[in-house]
């Protein structure tokens, strides 16, 4: 099964790209950031762990109904880069070992292909795991305008605090086998998505391979060596 590894900056597109190869191409979509709510529901081992260590940073962090408040929480991190890497060490194991539950999930409901869309791909390391990666760039004029419209209350420099936190456009595009530009129309977009999925799809001849162990093993150790050689 060909692990397809989703990627992009805040409000760039990459929840539009993940949303057309599930619907128009019946691709599964892992979606990281779903996980990574599920895992700090309350009660939960991030959750407690995000309690303890926030709690006394950041005013009202949980809700009447004992959630999180993750606007908040957010906020806090993103104008703190210690604290966002406090955050990420809590939450990235929880949403990691998650992730390979549904890959393997889909591997044997005999799928050809599955997206990771995962916001922090390359930080992660969850590339490594990936045939093949692909990232959703925009102008960064067009990306706090976006962020914006989302939501309304963050100022410009909040916005630009929270494009700061990630990665940069060019590093991910050096990390990247493919860049999707979403400057323009959500057609023009769209036409991108249908090249790429004519150019990765695997056959089905490979899609059987895979099934047998000894060619399964070789496929994934050649895909984790590569993506190792290319991040040096």
């Amino acid at each position: 099964m060909l692990i397809i590894g989703l990627t992009g900056g805040i409000a760039c597109g990459k929840s539009t790209v993940s949303e057309r190869l599930e619907k128009s191409y019946k691709i599964p979509i892992i979606d990281a950031d779903k996980v990574a709510r599920e895992i700090v529901e309350p009660n939960c081992d991030a959750y407690n762990r995000i309690v303890r260590y926030f709690g006394d940073k950041v005013p009202d962090l949980v809700l009447n109904d004992k959630t999180l408040n993750r606007a908040a929480l957010g906020k806090h991190v993103f104008a703190n880069h210690a604290d966002l890497k406090v955050l990420n060490g809590i939450t990235h194991p929880a949403v990691r070992f998650e992730i390979f539950k549904q890959i393997l999930f889909w591997y044997v409901k005999g799928k050809k292909m599955c997206v990771l869309d995962v916001p922090l791909l390359f930080e992660s390391g969850l590339n490594k795991f990936c045939g093949v990666t692909v990232t959703v760039i925009c102008d960064q004029s067009t990306q706090i305008e976006r962020i914006r419209s989302r939501n309304p209350a963050l100022s410009t420099e909040e916005a630009e605090n929270r494009i700061k936190a990630q990665m940069t456009h060019k590093e991910r595009t050096r990390r990247s086998d493919y860049v999707l530009e979403n400057n323009g129309t959500p057609e023009a977009l769209f036409g991108q998505v249908q090249s790429l999925v004519a150019k990765i799809r695997p056959t089905w001849t490979r899609t059987i391979l895979e099934y047998f162990p000894p060619f399964a093993m070789v496929s994934a150790l050649a895909v984790v060596m590569i993506k190792r050689l290319r991040s040096t």
